[in-house]
């Protein structure tokens, strides 16, 4: 049994270390994609995790097998195709530490994963299923991640979403805004970013996105985070801010997704439905996530730099 099982991108982030008196960066490679960057969150705060997807017959497919297993997340689900090679994602970083994105992923392994690859009984075990929208950008895993949704809430499980908007992989952005709206209208708890909801509807007001999201799309908890800033959880029970702690950061990869799956962690062991969470429950569950992922940020990578629980607290 699993507490949480994802479908989604397995990929290697080349993150710029560095850059000559020539302007050539020196890059370091880390294991990252979004959903495996959340799933090794929640393992690292305790909970039980398996992962669906593909990587190339690669070197960097064996790495990311190898850093998936010591992360402690089930990879049996995770199809070996060498017809492909594994994804790999370019990240450069302005003097703020801010990212921008370019992708090898033409195609890359994590899209030609198919429906027919996908073994349900994994997701007939878990509790949550969860799902990004970098698994929608192509066929044929965009049909395989929209049976599998679809397969998932038929089962009763809690369906859980990021957006995780990578503009640069899309053909146009009323494509991504088209997918993003699909994934919102099919989850109950969501990670969206400040920027995401600017991009959706020009909303700039936390508390408006949020009512948004619980009134028109049945969210049952939404979960807007706002950088440094902190972040901002709502149900219909009720609402609260938590914040950051100050920290110097270094690289913000990955940081989002720990968010992610530090929250859904709690969650998880708070026991209840996310609709249920008191507001002084909302507030503790985004004080987690927000210290857990601010830490993250003053390390390397994504799954590397998750924090352990006892530092988060601390800090708490």
């Amino acid at each position: 049994m699993y507490d949480v099982i994802a479908l989604g991108e397995l990929l290697i982030d080349f993150a710029a270390k560095e850059t000559d008196s020539d302007g050539y960066p020196t890059m370091k490679a880390n294991p990252g994609g979004a959903p495996g960057n959340f799933l090794a969150a929640l393992n690292k705060y305790g909970a039980k995790t398996a992962f669906l997807g593909k990587v190339g017959d690669d070197a960097f497919g064996k790495l990311l097998l190898k850093t998936f297993e010591k992360a402690g997340i089930e990879t049996k689900g995770i199809v070996t195709d060498p017809s492909v090679f594994t994804t790999l994602a370019f990240v450069t970083f302005s003097p703020e530490g801010d990212r921008s994105f370019s992708f090898a992923r033409k195609p890359g392994a994590d899209t030609r994963l198919s429906f027919e690859e996908i073994d349900l009984t994994m997701i007939d075990e878990a509790s949550v299923f969860h799902f990004g929208t970098l698994s929608l950008t192509d066929d044929p895993v965009r049909t395989a991640t929209k049976k599998c949704v679809e397969y998932a809430k038929r089962q009763g499980k809690l369906i859980t979403f990021d957006p995780n908007l990578r503009l640069p992989l899309w053909e146009t952005p009323d494509a991504a805004k088209e997918q993003i709206l699909w994934g919102l209208a099919h989850a109950d708890v969501v990670k969206i970013s400040d920027e995401e909801v600017e991009f959706l509807w020009g909303i700039t007001d936390e508390k408006e996105a949020a009512k948004k999201l619980l009134d028109e799309f049945g969210i049952r908890l939404a979960m807007i985070t706002m950088g440094p800033k902190g972040a901002y959880l709502a149900n219909q029970n009720g609402a609260a801010y938590a914040k950051c702690p100050e920290v110097k950061p270094i690289d913000t990869t990955g940081a989002g997704d720990i968010f992610g799956g530090s929250a859904v962690s709690r969650l998880l062991k708070n026991g209840k439905a996310p609709e249920e969470l008191s507001t002084e429950e909302l507030g503790f569950i985004g004080q987690f996530a927000c210290t857990a992922a601010s830490i993250s940020t003053t390390q390397s990578g994504g799954i590397p730099s998750i924090p352990e629980e006892a530092a988060v607290l601390d800090r708490m």
